[in-house]
Parts: structure tokens; C-alpha cells; sequence
């Protein structure tokens, strides 16, 4: 099982970005809790993302790694526990001793420095790859055209789509969307990106060109929490891995101890489900996995 991730010599120091460890994580979870309903999909989650440092967040379908993920953009309110972005609580407030909701207003500035790619692309279809990543910098950041062009034109060039800026996105495949979509979140200078498997809707064969985009922010030094099914990518470049399973934290370490030493049964079978779902494809479909 072990030998089909394939983990550097230091997968710790694949990653990590040589930076000063600030005072507090930028990104701090406490015992949070999540429910829809009568079906609590968080609970107790307890997490710290440190800076320039990348997450990789793994586990089953329904186990809650997508909720988790928008509860730290303030996409989902949380019910217990809290979110701290840069020390500053997230989607609450004090009032009279009791917590309440904050005001749009605040999430948002609290939220300012958080950029999220989505498993779907999301861009205008009747607007360029140029004017999609030059959308947010008019109206949020209310940039002058020129200077927003010169920003967006600048993140299609980190991306590899400088020569993509006339496009519109029916004439992009699938992996150039994404990486406009990531180009669009690079624009507004965030501190974190925030991804939500950003190929599961890819074609096998334009998974790669995406990974290569987070890898490259990765050595850059920006800080990643990633929800993926990518075993490898998160072997590779993630300094911290996550298995959640039933909305808890199973197991998290190094992807070293994760990979190859966890003694946890559930993400044995997790992993062993996984290798054997890829043997079977690797084989083109034919015959019975193991």
C-alpha cells in the first residue's frame, strides 16, 4: 500500500517555507461544531493553520472536509466552538456577555485576507479570462481599470494563461478555468487560499496542470488549506495532513506519519479503498480490484 505515494526523501522539507513563525497561527479552529438539522457534521474540530504552512485535508465523501472548509470562509455559520482568521474571531461578536452574529460588514473585513477556489469554475461565461479576474478588483476593490487590468493580466501570466486573456471560458478547457478561477482569487493579494477540491471536476488528464499552479504557490509561501482526493499532491507538497472522518479529525501529522506509520484502522481502509479504486483504473477498468 505504502509504496504507491510517492513521498520525497524529507516530505517535511519538501514544503516547508524558510519564513519567521509569527506570535499566533493565521488561521486557529476551536471545538468547532456544525449541524443541519439533527445531523451534526462538525464536531469538535480543533485545528491550527500556521503561516506559509499547507493543510491538506483528506477523508471519505460526507465526512465533512467541504464544511469545514466554508465554515472558515464564513460561507457556513458554525454553531459551537470558533474560527479565528489573523486573531480575530470570525462570524461572531460579544453582546452583553452572550456570543451574536456579526454584520456582514465585519465577516467580510475579517475575512478580507481569504481567497477560496471552488471544485467549479464559476466564471462569467459572457465575460473574458481577463475581465473575470479584473471583476472583484473593480467593484470590491474599486481598483481604476487600468491598474486592475495590469494585476489580472500579471496573475494570468503566474497561471500560465497570459496568452488566454481574450478567451471566454466556453472556449477554455476545463483545467484553464480552474486556473482562471484561481488567477481571480491570487488578484485580491489574499494571506490564505482556501481550496475545495479543485479537480475533482477535471479530466484525469488536466488534473496536472492545476497541481502544478499549487505547487508553485506553495514554494512561493503562501499559506494552503487544501480538500482533496489527490494522495500524491498532498504526499508531496503538504507540510500538514488531515483525515476526517464522520467530522472529526482522525488522525493529522506529517504526511510521512499520515501515509506510511498510522496505526488508525479507519484511514487504513480509507487509503487501502483509495489504492485499490486507482489500481482498478490503472488497469483500465477490466477485472476485480483486490
Amino acid at each position: 500500500m505504502n509504496a504507491m505515494i510517492d513521498l520525497p526523501a524529507s516530505a517535511a522539507e519538501s514544503s516547508v517555507i524558510e519564513t519567521p513563525a509569527p506570535s499566533s497561527p493565521l488561521i486557529e479552529v476551536r471545538n468547532l461544531g456544525k449541524r443541519f438539522g439533527e445531523v451534526e457534521v462538525l464536531r469538535g474540530v480543533d485545528l491550527d493553520i500556521e503561516r506559509s504552512e499547507v493543510v491538506c485535508i483528506i477523508g471519505p465523501s460526507g465526512s465533512g472536509k467541504s464544511t469545514l472548509l466554508r465554515c472558515l470562509a464564513a460561507l457556513e455559520t458554525y454553531d459551537e466552538g470558533e474560527v479565528r482568521i489573523e486573531g480575530e474571531l470570525l462570524g461572531y461578536g460579544e453582546r452583553n456577555g452572550r456570543r451574536v452574529r456579526a454584520s456582514q460588514g465585519e465577516i467580510n473585513r475579517v475575512r478580507r485576507n481569504i481567497g477560496m477556489v471552488f471544485q467549479q469554475f464559476n466564471l462569467w461565461p459572457h465575460m473574458t479570462a481577463l475581465e473575470n479576474v479584473m471583476e472583484a478588483l473593480l467593484r470590491v476593490r474599486r481598483l481604476p481599470r487600468a491598474d486592475a487590468k495590469r494585476r489580472a493580466n500579471a496573475m494570468l501570466d503566474t497561471v500560465g494563461l497570459a496568452h488566454k486573456g481574450d478567451a471566454y471560458p466556453a472556449k477554455l478547457s476545463g483545467g484553464q478555468q480552474q486556473r482562471v478561477a484561481i488567477a481571480r482569487a491570487l488578484a485580491m493579494e489574499p494571506h490564505i487560499m482556501l481550496f475545495d477540491e479543485p479537480t475533482s471536476a477535471l479530466d484525469p488528464e488536466l488534473v496536472g496542470e492545476v497541481l502544478q499552479v499549487m505547487k508553485q504557490l506553495a514554494r512561493d509561501g503562501m499559506t494552503m488549506a487544501v480538500v482533496t482526493h489527490e494522495m500524491g499532491f498532498a504526499a508531496q507538497v503538504a507540510d500538514k495532513v488531515m483525515f476526517i472522518d464522520q467530522g472529526r479529525i482522525a488522525v493529522q501529522g506529517k504526511p510521512r506519519e499520515v501515509f506510511h506509520d498510522a496505526g488508525e484502522p479507519r484511514l487504513r481502509q480509507f487509503l487501502q479503498n483509495y489504492f485499490d479504486r486507482n489500481a482498478f483504473w490503472s488497469r483500465g477498468g477490466e477485472g476485480e480490484t483486490a
